[in-house]
């Protein structure tokens, strides 16, 4: 008795390479890049403010998700500082929420952290500091990981590949069964493929179902299932397992009737012969083959329909355009990458497959290519939107490796495809040949089946077959020549040169395809070029923060009179917005102190209409005015006017616009 070694075929080889191009993607994807953008706040990030504002607001750049505690500020010490009560404040394009503060705060650097779901469902999170008439120490320390990361982004990372090879092997297998090799449906390799990509999309659906809420910053606990189900991604994720339940059936009736035998005919003799009834048989398998084509579609589409309600082709531009297109781009992706997968388990699993299959399945392919090249192109132009964010962004270069590696695919799919037409030359070439051997064989049939019965040809003999009676040793002689048969078909699959140089090939396509899948997976948690660009512009127009340093100005003047010319000094100490320490000094044209019987000093900030605001400083010494509490609302270009008398009737104001950050 030889034993038998469990196979390690295609299949396996697919699901693993599948599972670690899965932990490559979770560890190139790192934490979910943010799709919507914080362009604003008020007060703004380490802004100094005379006095504590009411409320703190956050604006951003596309529609935001934010639940409660979305928006925290805390104290130097630690303590809330807000009410707790978030102000849904969006008008028009605007989208800006706010959070009230308490009165009476103290003085010092107050931290806002800050937390919200894009409108493509993907995590965004921040904090800045602002401080209350001057910076302080604080104890707050600003959270280090964004939302999305850690080990649950990890694991969320890896359940949306999973879910995406899936899909692929789930709707691309049977599409391959129907569209390609209806006899396929009876094969148990394909057959276990598709189903293993059925559990595969619904067990990763769950999981993301499960961690949805921690990756977006949520607490688990038992109401967060419930929350995460009233938002548009709980909705999605919901949608797809109900679909799924709809997807069983199809593959159960796709892997039952449809690969039920002709009916049975009896035989005068009372024996029964499975042979064919044309007109019956032939109309109920065209009608079942037409239902699940279509049932199969709608299923297929609804699945992809999830995707594309809840990610990038629901936000930004043109969304009722993109989320058509984008169901179209998946499904196509399904039919290749998963029709690949079904063609590489049959040519290692099952030698009896047809070329005119591998012909059917190489027009599939090329139809699959042109709808995901159209639909890539518009999908490009939506989300990249420049041909600098192409190589200036994230998103960008991911999408050129994309395309370089839709490149090398379809590359090796045209060495395929020269296989593929080796092949059937083959095949034509050897028909005649077989018909010749069938008619020889036919002339002989006769005389050797009168002699050899019913026999097994070894060394020129013929043995009769005994079949012994003891049923261990009848299953045992079965499973012996199980082995053998297999033995033969594979010395003739690995006979022929054409065949195996297709297996090769489509062995390289599936290779590529897997990290093709893998990139797919990083570009849809990558912000997108045109929202990078956005937000970029967005901070652009805004006014360009000053340096922190001391305002120091030299400006002379001249009150007309006797002694009336000199110099103002003027330092303006941190120089920027919130309490500042000023101190004047007057010099006379020989650079000694000069000392005026007044002096007052007075900010405005023309683009808001604030002011004039007076200080009076105080005479420190002859020539030396100071106040230590000029108190500055907020940073801009401030106009400074400084008024000098040097008798009764002599005076003069000059002026100068300064940046005060």
């Amino acid at each position: 008795m030889t034993a038998t070694a469990p196979r390690f075929g295609a299949a396996h080889v697919l699901w693993l390479i599948l599972a670690t191009a899965a932990l490559l993607g979770s560890v190139l994807s790192g934490t979910a890049s943010a799709h919507a953008a914080l362009t604003g706040s008020n007060p703004k990030d380490g802004a100094v403010v005379a006095t504590a504002p009411k409320d703190v607001t956050l604006t951003f750049s596309e529609q935001v998700a934010m639940g409660d505690d979305a928006i925290r500020v805390l104290e130097p010490s630690g303590k809330r500082a807000d009410t707790g009560e978030l102000r849904d404040l969006c008008a028009g394009a605007v989208v800006k929420y706010g959070v009230d503060l308490h009165s009476g705060l103290p003085e010092g650097t107050y931290t806002v952290a800050w937390r919200a779901v894009s409108a493509d469902s993907h995590p965004i999170s921040g904090a800045f500091t602002f401080s209350i008439g001057a910076p302080s120490k604080t104890t707050v320390a600003l959270p280090k990981e964004e939302a999305g990361g850690g080990v649950v982004g990890v694991l969320y990372g890896i359940a949306r590949y999973v879910s995406y090879g899936g899909f692929v092997l789930l709707v691309g297998g049977a599409a391959f069964v129907l569209a390609c090799w209806p006899r396929g449906a009876a094969i148990r390799p394909l057959q276990r493929l598709v189903v293993r990509g059925w559990a595969a999309l619904t067990a990763a659906t769950l999981a993301l179902l499960l961690l949805r809420a921690p990756y977006t910053g949520a607490d688990f606990g038992p109401g967060s299932l419930g929350a995460v189900l009233e938002t548009k991604t709980g909705a999605a994720l919901v949608s797809r397992l109900l679909l799924l339940g709809a997807a069983a059936l199809f593959v159960a009736v796709l892997f039952g009737a449809y690969t039920r035998p002709s009916p049975t005919t009896t035989l005068p003799d009372g024996a029964s012969s499975r042979l064919p009834d044309p007109g019956e048989d032939e109309g109920e398998k065209k009608d079942l083959t037409f239902g699940l084509a279509i049932g199969g579609t709608v299923v297929a589409a609804g699945i992809a329909g999830t995707w594309a309600l809840s990610e990038h082709a629901s936000a930004g531009l043109q969304p009722l355009v993109a989320m058509p297109v984008d169901i179209l781009h998946l499904l196509a992706m399904a039919a290749w990458l998963g029709g690949l997968a079904a063609l590489l388990v049959a040519l290692y699993r099952e030698p009896s497959v047809e070329g005119s299959a591998v012909r059917r399945f190489s027009r599939v392919a090329f139809g699959s290519v042109v709808v995901l090249a159209a639909t890539g192109v518009y999908q490009s132009w939506r989300q990249v939107g420049s041909w600098s964010a192409l190589t200036g962004t994230a998103y960008g270069r991911l999408l050129l490796l994309k395309v370089a590696l839709v490149a090398v695919l379809v590359a090796v799919a045209w060495l395929s495809r020269r296989w593929t037409r080796r092949m059937a030359e083959t095949a034509v070439a050897a028909a005649p040949e077989d018909a010749a051997g069938d008619a020889e064989r036919g002339d002989s049939e006769g005389g050797e089946d009168s002699k050899a019965g019913d026999a097994d040809v070894g060394g020129g003999a013929a043995v009769p077959v005994t079949v012994p009676d003891d049923p261990e040793r009848a299953a045992q002689l079965a499973r012996q020549r199980a082995v053998l048969a297999a033995a033969r078909a594979k010395r003739a699959r690995d006979a022929d040169p054409e065949r195996a140089g297709l297996r090769r090939s489509v062995l390289a396509e599936a290779g590529v395809a897997v990290v093709l899948l893998a990139v797919t997976t990083v570009l849809t948690t990558t912000e997108p070029g045109r929202t990078v660009e956005e937000a970029g512009a967005a901070q652009t127009s805004a006014p360009a923060a000053v340096p922190d340093r001391p305002l120091d100005l030299t400006l002379p003047f001249d009150t007309g009179g006797v002694n009336g010319k000199g110099t103002v000094r003027l330092t303006l100490d941190p120089g920027r917005s919130g309490r500042n320490a000023m101190h004047v000094y007057v010099d006379g044209p020989d650079g000694r102190p000069l000392d005026v019987p007044e002096l007052k000093v007075a900010y405005t900030l023309e683009s808001k209409q604030i002011g004039p605001l007076p200080v009076l400083p105080e005479r420190v010494a002859a020539g030396h005015w100071s106040s230590t509490a000029v108190q500055v609302p907020m940073p801009g270009e401030w106009k400074l006017q400084v008024t000098v008398r040097t008798s009764d009737i002599d005076q003069t104001t000059i002026d100068k616009n300064v940046k005060i950050g």
